[in-house]
């Protein structure tokens, strides 16, 4: 019913920077919550930064003042910016909605989906 589409990973120097975008589609009445997450090898998914539908937002400790998330609700879409990357930054990148959707006419749900997730390799 919904996709959640990432792109914008790669590979940089460190210093560098980088802009991942996450475009959702499918029949969406609305997007609550919005986030990145990210999961280095042989480590555990953690929260990089969130945003509400009213623009509020949220940062793991280790990316405030590098890292910035924006979100544009004409086209579905959450964005993160990361700059001043580091090589402890290498992960795979994964996008995160509660999107509401319409089942039937009038009957909507709330539920979340994930991205596939994309690569971020930072070399020093």
């Amino acid at each position: 019913q919904v996709q959640l589409v990432e792109s914008g990973g790669g590979l940089v120097q460190a210093g560098g920077s980088l802009r991942l975008s996450c475009a959702a589609s499918g029949i969406i009445s609305s997007i609550n919550d919005m986030g990145w997450y990210r999961q280095a090898p042989g480590k555990q998914r953690e929260l990089v930064a969130a945003i509400s539908s009213g623009g509020s937002t949220n940062y793991a400790d280790s990316v405030k003042g590098r890292f910035s998330i924006s979100r544009d609700n004409t086209k579905n879409t959450v964005y993160l910016q990361m700059n001043s990357l580091k090589p402890e930054d290498t992960a795979v990148y994964y996008c995160n909605a509660e999107v509401v959707i319409l089942v039937v006419a009038t009957i909507t749900q709330r539920r979340e989906y994930w991205g596939q997730g994309t690569q971020v390799t930072v070399s020093s």
